[in-house]
């Protein structure tokens, strides 16, 4: 009862975003609410991700490593010319979203950096529990560290990007990757898309959230028991990233964040660790959006905005290697 009256504040575009998404819920009953959530997210997605840039070039490919396989797709804003790499990772709380859901985000983000873009296709939870999805997109980032060139790529020159979920698991990779003494100096930055990194509660999660994001307290509790094996690794350095050492050997990070997000004082905490330990970092908020705004970019200039931001930052980070 004390949360914030959040959509009578929303940005008329964020209002028509709201107004304007398809109603999905229902029309395929599934036994199982875990995969009718799962449907109805792929349907609501279809729809944000019509239009967009078109590719040169989309492959798809499966990476082996030694747990299994992982689906990767890779888009080529124009003919193969050893091109940077921005290795993509979606969101969606580790139980929904596909390659799929994020497609005209991933083909924005070829068109305007005219990078290569890689989408991982991690296995969600709870078939996939605590760590593996970050162990599979190690896999693939290794991967393409030492065969990128084989697929049009600058092995030495590339990126992650990530939203809610994604930002969290794109840190969280390379994180692994440095503790584990593995190569990391081909990662030139990171993009941060409205995160969750390890706050148990904050001012955010109790002024907002609602059943408009599907991020109620009760959400972000049910996505965290699907992902994580015990209540146990809680506080785990690649759970909760700020018990990790995020004062060193970090590179160039681009954080956003939503103004009426749970998950904004995540990202302002990451922003301003980074800052006190001279990170070099870059943060920007996007006023009267909510989480997973990014989507919407068929009718918000907001979304095209931190779109391009993130672009500009990845090229400014490559220019100055």
């Amino acid at each position: 009862m004390n949360k914030v009256d959040v959509l009578s504040r929303l940005s008329e575009e964020m209002t028509a975003a709201l107004h304007c998404a398809p109603q999905v819920s229902g029309q395929e009953i599934c036994c199982d609410p875990l995969q009718q959530m799962r449907s109805d997210y792929e349907k609501g997605r279809a729809f944000w991700n019509e239009g967009g840039p078109q590719m040169h070039e989309i492959n798809e490919l499966d990476v082996e490593y030694e747990g299994g396989h992982v689906r990767t797709r890779l888009y080529y804003p124009t003919q193969r010319l050893q091109s940077p790499a921005l290795i993509y990772i979606h969101g969606g709380g580790f139980i929904v979203g596909s390659m799929n859901t994020h497609d005209r985000i991933m083909r924005i983000l070829a068109e305007a950096s005219g990078a290569v873009v890689i989408g991982i296709d991690y296995t969600l939870s709870p078939e996939a529990k605590y760590p593996q999805a970050i162990e599979e997109c190690v896999a693939v980032s290794q991967f393409f560290l030492k065969h990128g060139h084989e697929h049009g790529i600058d092995c030495e020159n590339m990126g992650y990007a990530g939203d809610s979920a994604g930002a969290y698991l794109s840190l969280a990779s390379y994180l692994w990757q440095r503790d584990a003494g593995m190569d990391i100096g081909y990662i030139k930055c990171l993009l941060l898309y409205y995160g969750l990194y390890g706050l148990k509660d904050s001012c955010s999660r109790k002024l907002y959230g609602g059943e408009w994001d599907g991020l109620t307290k009760e959400d972000l509790e049910y996505y965290q028991e699907m992902y994580l094996n015990s209540d146990k690794e809680i506080d785990a350095a690649y759970y909760c990233l700020f018990n990790n050492n995020l004062s060193e050997n970090i590179p160039p990070s681009f954080i956003a964040s939503s103004e009426f997000d749970p998950l904004l004082d995540d990202s302002e905490a990451l922003y301003k660790i980074f800052e006190s330990h001279g990170i070099e970092c870059e943060y920007k908020m996007y006023p009267g959006t909510l989480h997973a705004f990014l989507h919407y970019s068929k009718v918000m200039n907001a979304s095209n905005q931190a779109l391009s931001d993130g672009v500009n930052y990845f090229l400014q980070c490559l220019k100055y290697q």
